[in-house]
């Protein structure tokens, strides 16, 4: 005989608790709104001329949806330059930085021996240091080992990010069981194929997370793009963005200067969309517990 379903149980809603959390919701809310108005508005400013933005009628679009103002920034205005050189420093600092960061925080949380707390600690130093306080010497350096160029911001890209990644990482490793381990040097697996092959893929959210964070901090780095960029060629989007400011005391287009704000704004607002879930897991979770 089947078994016939017990009813759930509704649970009684605290409303003394709810209430208490009132402000909060309030606030949360007034911010969403608040910034979804700001979004919109730049959305419909970069479809409308010049004359409608500053007239304060953005949203009537009397002179009709102006797309050609996204592709002049393309174009005219050397976004899809700013746009590609920023892709490739983010994809590339972010490869970069894992394979770095990654086997230096499974070897710091899985392996006792003489310097790791100090590692450990020099990490964290490493990630208190302001970027203005490094800049000179890095100049000096790269002007001395005639350093220049797209390879330069990468390098740098890579670096600043990896004592932030490691330290991410290294409780996700040192959560995993050490069963994985044992198994793999059972069957044989030296150290280094257990990490890429077993270890490595058991923290999956953790990558996931802190590789959009990375992506993020150099799709949106403005500092050190605006020193060592030494060409339009090869700036980034934030230091591109500026210079379509500076720009428009020239050519007064600003509905292409907020297309562009659009179309910079656009590959951030996708990964979060499409990534949100991955980046609560990778955020919250902290690994298999053995």
């Amino acid at each position: 005989m089947s078994k016939k379903k017990e009813p759930k149980v509704k649970e009684k809603i605290n409303w003394r608790k709810e209430a208490s959390l009132l402000p909060g919701y309030i606030i949360v809310l007034v911010w969403i709104i608040f910034t979804a108005a700001f979004l919109l508005w730049i959305l419909g400013a970069s479809l409308s001329t010049s004359r409608e933005i500053f007239s304060g009628s953005v949203f009537k679009f009397e002179s009709g949806l102006h797309f050609e103002n996204y592709v002049n920034a393309w174009k005219a205005q050397n976004v899809s330059v700013f746009f590609a050189n920023s892709l490739l420093y983010a994809i590339t600092a972010c490869v970069g930085v894992i394979l770095i960061s990654a086997p230096a925080a499974y070897v710091l949380s899985r392996f006792e021996f003489l310097g790791n707390k100090v590692m450990k600690s020099s990490l964290i130093v490493a990630m208190s240091i302001p970027a203005v306080m490094i800049i000179m010497p890095i100049f000096s350096l790269s002007t001395k080992w005639n350093l220049k160029g797209r390879i330069l911001l990468i390098l740098l890209y890579i670096f600043l990010n990896v004592p932030y990644t490691t330290t991410y990482l290294l409780n996700f490793f040192a959560t995993l069981s050490r069963t994985y381990e044992e198994a793999a040097a059972i069957d044989g697996c030296p150290p280094a194929k257990t990490f890429w092959v077993i270890m490595l893929p058991l923290v999956q959210p953790a990558l996931i997370t802190v590789t959009i964070f990375n992506f993020l901090g150099v799709w949106n780095e403005f500092f050190m793009a605006l020193i060592f960029a030494s060409s339009e060629r090869m700036t980034p989007v934030g230091v591109g963005l500026l210079q379509i400011v500076n720009s428009m005391k020239y050519t007064g287009d600003y509905g292409g200067l907020f297309a562009a704000v659009v179309i910079v704004f656009l590959p951030t607002f996708l990964l979060y969309i499409f990534l949100s879930e991955k980046i609560i897991a990778g955020v919250t979770g902290g690994g298999i517990k053995g």
